[in-house]
């Protein structure tokens, strides 16, 4: 029986808020907020001498958190420490008994793997002690990214620039990233040609269809215009008949549950979330959100974990809820259950709602956008992997003609199964859809209507994601789920990487970091050592392994490189090889005529002049769009503007000469985003409409037979945006006779008359005086306004 003395401690207010509810007034539940103690800032904080100890001190600014814990334990009964279930959480227990000064006999340890009420009970009635081989491999970690970070950031502050940092995760996932760039430089595209024949029936208007070239028994490859001519020459003197008809039936299963890994990977393809911004969310859906008529609610499992295991009790529910709502045939013969990969530390369910019955649509009043969103694929997720198959139509044709094999297939869906609650999104984009097919014979003969020669080129791999660089990590053991988020945001911090869209970029900035840890410190960048150094931390968690041992034996390896590389690269330096190259971009100064290059600021990335202090011309990154301009054919360049009134930012597109002091500027711009793929009709670029999720492409030409015209479109047009410079601006949907015609309209429009009333009130109201101090404010006010006006004309 629990006495109104007891005390139950957790990292934050919202966790408190939950778990005081389902434990009632028999107990005490107060916050953390975080970690209470850590390595200090101002020093490495680790007797490498004396076996890596570590000199832990209070946080500061914890100073009024940590008085009143110590209060609160002094005179309590029992200490429930319910601090998060991994290594990290059970550290910070640790720490907490340590700087609270707890006793053994009254200090227990309490996880939740879902915060409900039957869970916070029973781990509350079956408490355990603290797990010291998790905090001896959180320890281990810690100490280990601390001399790594310590030791070797200054000696990139002295041989490249002050301010960078290498760390163990973060040097390993920037040098994926440089080395994915780099193929992409080295790529040579390789030409190939693919061939359609367009087919119908004999009888006409009995169906026609669209079949691509395969070869013969074989895939034959066409890598030139020669080529490809010679199959269409011997084809066209040839006739088509039905070699193959191939009907079938297909399974599609589904994805398995969400780890961390994929949940951040799936929130930011579908929902373009940063994987820092998906744990955050992940974080309070965990923790418990007010939902109405249910009160406080953790609505998802502990989202840290690499796991794909499920409790039984998830299961029935969620058997349960399928049976009930869609059907028996929508449940599969057999309870799916997943195994997770071999390294995985497998210590926590999946992630899934912690309640099923818990429809998202059902509590979407209750919850943020950003949090609806997420819950909403968490338990779709969930719900379809333990759905039945979708089931598909598949029907394959082979075609011949003069000895070459032509191939057409189409799937239709015949069972919608788990798809009718989820999709697994993807990197890339889907293939091309088909259009059915005719229902053919073998041996039936075609007539051959077209045939259309192709040229295409090989694509260089494409960059990384965050999605992609995150399954990549996974993939090569770099890191652990709770990992991934702040490594990818430190190296967009550290600006290793940039973001162009969704892409990442790296910098000349990691070229030469890279470079010299390469050079010296080979180990740090290595991806197999990186995931041995996680495998020898699992071991400390088995106990297998000292973690001082493990230490100690990464130190004396580290510790020789250290000063072996002392010499060589002070020589190395001095013959400028670690200088960082200037970033060049396209863009012109329009006072000096140089390349501008790229800065940092404490604002970000700008472009700049370099022949600063002699011009001092900056302007905004530009970030260049795919396609070409309608107009004129020069580039697409996105741009940021304010509003009048409600100063919010906002996003278009114009042509690279709009704006500018050259003799012919081009005045097109649009809200309307564009694309890669050009119309097939008049070779323009295609736009789609801006905003999340999948948006058709569309032609804005008027003149081509393919224009869409806005109203179907889609979408809601926004407001021109205030024309820069006096120029007049103009879309690309209207004309200049069309505006012109507005002007004149606007013209002729009589000014509205002053009432008498008005007049007299306007003549009664005397001129205020200004004093000095608001003549002062006033050409202040001038001054900067000026100046804004200045950078804007600039810009």
């Amino acid at each position: 029986m629990a006495t109104k003395h007891d005390l139950v401690i957790v990292e934050s207010p919202s966790k408190a808020k939950t778990i005081g509810k389902y434990l009632g007034p028999g107990y005490e539940v107060i916050a953390s907020m975080g970690h209470v103690r850590d390595l200090p800032k101002s020093k490495m904080g680790v007797d490498i001498d004396n076996g890596f100890e570590p000199d832990y001190q209070p946080i500061k600014g914890k100073e009024d958190v940590i008085s009143d814990l110590k209060k609160a334990a002094k005179k309590s009964g029992n200490v429930y420490l319910a601090t998060d279930p991994d290594r990290e959480g059970e550290a910070i227990s640790w720490h907490l008994k340590e700087l609270l000064g707890i006793p053994d006999e009254k200090t227990y340890r309490v996880t939740f793997n879902e915060i409900t009420k039957n869970v916070v009970t029973e781990a509350i009635a079956s408490p355990r002690a603290i797990d010291q081989k998790l905090v001896d491999a959180q320890q281990a970690r810690r100490i280990l990214d601390r001399i790594v970070g310590y030791k070797l950031s200054p000696v990139l502050w002295k041989n490249i620039r002050r301010g960078l940092s290498a760390g163990r995760v973060q040097s390993v996932a920037t040098r994926l990233v440089l080395e994915r760039e780099k193929e992409i430089q080295a790529f040579e595209p390789q030409e190939y040609w693919s061939i359609e024949a367009e087919l119908e029936r004999v009888r006409p208007n009995l169906g026609s269809f669209k079949a691509q070239f395969y070869g013969r028994d074989k895939k034959i490859e066409l890598h030139s215009q020669e080529e490809a001519e010679a199959v269409a020459a011997a084809v066209s003197q040839g006739s088509y008949s039905v070699s193959k008809v191939k009907r079938q039936e297909k399974r599609r299963q589904p994805a398995p549950p969400f780890t961390t890994s994929t949940l951040q990977q799936e929130a930011s393809r579908k929902l373009n979330m940063t994987p820092a911004r998906t744990m955050s969310i992940a974080q309070q859906l965990y923790e418990g959100v007010d939902i109405d008529g249910e009160g406080t609610v953790g609505l998802i499992t502990y989202m840290r974990t690499d796991s794909l295991r499920l409790s039984e009790e998830a299961l029935a529910a969620a058997k349960d809820f399928i049976l009930q709502r869609y059907g028996s045939s929508y449940y599969p013969t057999e309870t799916r259950r997943f195994k997770a990969k071999g390294n995985a530390q497998d210590a926590h369910e999946a992630i899934r709602p912690s309640d099923v019955r818990l429809v998202p649509d059902e509590i979407k009043k209750s919850l943020t956008a950003e949090q609806y969103k997420l819950y909403k694929l968490i338990w779709s997720r969930f719900l379809a992997c333990q759905m039945a198959n979708a089931l598909y139509d598949s029907l394959s044709i082979e075609v011949e003609n003069s000895g070459y094999t032509f191939r057409a297939s189409h799937s239709s869906l015949k069972f919608s199964g788990f798809t009718a609650v989820y999709e697994e999104g993807k990197d890339e984009n889907e293939d091309e859809k088909t259009s059915p097919l005719p229902d053919l014979k073998e041996g039936e003969p075609l007539v051959g209507r077209n045939i259309v020669k192709d040229q295409h080129f090989t694509q260089p791999p494409a960059r990384y994601s965050e999605a992609s660089l995150i399954r990549a990590m996974e993939e090569k053991g770099i890191g652990r789920p709770s990992t991934y988020a702040p490594t990818i945001a430190t190296i967009l911090n550290r600006e290793y990487v940039v973001k162009e869209g969704k892409a990442l970029k790296p910098t000349p900035l990691s070229e030469v970091v890279v470079l010299l840890l390469e050079r010296h410190f080979q180990d740090i960048v290595d991806t197999t050592f990186t995931a041995k150094m996680e495998a020898q931390l699992d071991q400390v968690e088995e106990g297998t392994i000292d973690w001082r041992q493990m230490l100690s034996e990464f130190y004396n390896s580290f510790d020789r490189e250290l000063q072996d590389a002392a010499a060589p690269l002070t020589q190395e330096k001095e013959s400028g090889d670690y200088r960082i190259r200037p970033e060049i971009s396209q863009e012109i100064c329009p006072q000096c005529g140089r390349n501008l290059v790229v800065k940092s600021g404490r604002f970000g990335r700008f472009l700049a002049c370099p022949g600063w202090p002699d011009c001092d011309f900056t302007m905004p990154l530009v970030i260049e769009m795919p396609g070409k301009c309608p107009k004129c054919g020069g580039r697409l360049l996105k741009r940021t503007g304010k509003g009048k009134e409600s100063k919010k930012q906002y996003v278009y597109y114009c042509c690279e000469h709009r704006n500018n002091k050259e003799k012919n500027p081009c005045d097109f711009w649009t809200w309307d985003v564009p694309v890669k793929d050009t119309c097939p009709v008049c070779g323009d670029t295609m736009f789609k409409k801006a905003g999340r999720g999948a948006k058709k492409a569309y032609c804005i030409n008027e003149k081509c037979a393919n224009f869409t015209p806005e109203e179907k479109r889609g979408g809601w047009r926004k407001p021109q945006p205030k024309a820069e410079e006096g120029q007049e601006t103009q879309t690309a949907e209207q004309p200049a006779e069309k505006k012109a015609a507005a002007k004149k309209t606007t013209a002729k429009k009589p000014a509205a008359k002053k009432t008498t009333a008005a007049k007299k009130t306007a003549a009664k109201k005397p001129a205020a005086k200004k004093t000095a101090a608001a003549k002062k404010t006033t050409t202040k006010k001038t001054t900067t306004k000026k100046t804004a006006a200045k950078k804007a004309e600039n810009a």
